[in-house]
């Protein structure tokens, strides 16, 4: 399995996952099977509000699920659709998520439990 987590620093598997997927500075993509990994610079971070487009972000690396600590509700949609799972991260390093991961210990995200807009007066629930 291929997971992919946002972070605010490109230190590979010691990176602390970053709040919000769409405004990361990079994504950690790491292969749960080989233990490898690589990182990716988000070239799409600047979008407004809402319109934030996943795949492109990702640069059409292929992925199974995400792991977060927060996301909107079009992202989620738009990762799902794409048949890759959206999960709440802990706090904590790249590698403590992807173990968290492995062991069952993180929740599942859908739209109904996605940030629900930092511009009108949400957030994120975590």
């Amino acid at each position: 399995m291929r997971v992919c987590i946002p972070t605010e620093e490109d230190r590979g598997i010691e990176s602390i996952v970053y709040g919000h997927f769409g405004s990361a500075q990079y994504f950690v993509i790491c292969d749960m099977e080989t233990d490898e990994t690589k990182t990716l610079e988000n070239k799409n971070q600047h979008h407004a509000h809402g319109t934030c487009s996943p795949m492109a972000t990702l640069e059409g690396e292929s992925v199974d699920s995400v792991i977060v600590g927060g996301i909107g509700k079009g992202a989620i949609s738009g990762l799902n659709y794409a048949g890759i799972k959206v999960y709440q991260s802990k706090e904590g390093t790249v590698q403590d998520n992807v173990e968290a991961l492995k062991n069952g210990e993180l929740n599942e995200l859908t739209p109904q439990n996605a940030c629900a807009g930092h511009d009108h007066g949400g957030g994120c629930g975590n």
